[in-house]
């Protein structure tokens, strides 16, 4: 058996152990700093924020989600928003009002502070234009809801909005609560269906049905915000072949004047000649407290070409084949008349000329 000698310890073994030995040691004290560190309060950082806001108590409630008010033209009323510093340094927040606007993702978003109001940010008046909230914590900041005269019936969106001030902080989020407002008058929800348009793609197979692709613009022509339930079909001449898509989901809120892109599959589509697409919208008019009532259902349809290249194709070249056919045994039977007539006249003698 191999048995190994005595290692011998060199003094740069020694010197590499001793520098390995301190390495380890700091970085271990550096862990051990780095959990103090994260054991006390976090400042804000890009994405965050050392903030919350929630709505006063007061006669209209406490612990709301969002501001609901119904006013008539004309009218006003007063409320608050707090805002709390959870943060190590005093807090500084611009307070503004905004309207609001429904996102390309379906969301709902409020107007910067740059952006000219026309409804809730218009109306809506904070009592100051900023806020200071030391460290630990709040401060109400009161704002005032004043209707004009003549600002016309229908449902509002907007909200009230805390971020830093426009000279600059490092922390660039926003924070705020929105707001519902209903101007009493009459109510007029409308969806309309834009653009409507039905595009068909075939496959290779002749015999095979082929895609469709239905799309559309819903528009709120109202005075309501709405969410819309669809349903979208196809189908041949005199109503033949149909086919409806898979199931759709519901539109986000629309605000009076917003409209939102749709683009609908249909798949087992039978290339009828001609296509019938049909767009069926099912307005949901939802009130203050979240309970929802469908309204008469609104329809569209339009036309489209659904030709079957591929089976024409085929019948094409059957055609071709066909006439060829018949052509082929005709040309070659007029070659043999004309054959036949030439060995007659070869074997017929000329008459002598006298």
């Amino acid at each position: 058996m191999y048995s190994p000698g005595p290692r011998t310890t060199t003094a740069a073994d020694t010197l590499a152990r001793a520098a390995l030995a301190r390495a380890v040691i700091v970085a271990l004290l550096a862990a051990i700093g780095l959990l103090a560190a994260g054991a006390g309060p976090a400042a804000a950082a890009d994405g965050e924020v050392s903030w919350t806001v929630r709505t006063a108590s007061n006669d209209f409630g406490s612990d709301r989600r969002n501001y609901a008010y119904t006013l008539d033209p004309g009218g006003r009323i007063e409320d608050g928003l707090v805002v709390v510093n959870h943060g190590t340094t005093p807090l500084h927040l611009a307070v503004y009002a905004a309207d609001a606007f429904t996102t390309g993702q379906g969301g709902l978003d409020l107007a910067g502070e740059d952006a000219t109001p026309a409804g809730v940010g218009a109306w809506v008046h904070p009592a100051r234009p900023d806020v200071t909230v030391p460290p630990g914590e709040s401060a109400e900041v009161p704002f005032t809801v004043a209707l004009p005269d003549d600002a016309a019936p229908g449902e509002y969106m907007g909200g009230v909005v805390t971020g830093p001030p426009r000279s600059g902080e490092a922390d660039g989020r926003r924070l705020g609560i929105r707001i519902r407002l209903r101007v009493g008058g009459e109510l007029r929800p409308s969806l309309s269906v834009d653009g409507l348009h039905v595009g068909y793609s075939g496959t290779p197979d002749p015999f095979a049905k082929g895609d469709a692709t239905v799309t559309y613009t819903i528009r709120n022509t109202g005075n309501a915000i709405l969410t819309a339930r669809q349903e979208v079909s196809t189908s041949g001449p005199f109503g033949r072949f149909g086919v409806r898509a898979g199931r759709i989901a519901d539109s986000p809120p629309l605000l009076p004047g917003e409209t939102w892109k749709v683009s609908v599959p249909v798949r087992g589509v039978a290339p009828a000649l001609r296509l019938t697409g049909t767009v069926t919208l099912v307005p949901l008019l939802a009130d203050a407290s979240g309970s929802v009532a469908p309204l008469a259902a609104v329809e569209s349809t339009t036309n489209a070409w659904a030709v079957p290249w591929a089976a024409l194709l085929v019948l094409v070249v059957l055609g071709g084949l066909a006439v060829t056919a018949l052509t082929v045994p005709a040309a070659g039977r007029r070659v043999t008349r004309r054959a036949a007539d030439i060995a007659r006249r070869a074997r017929t003698p000329s008459p002598k000329r006298s």
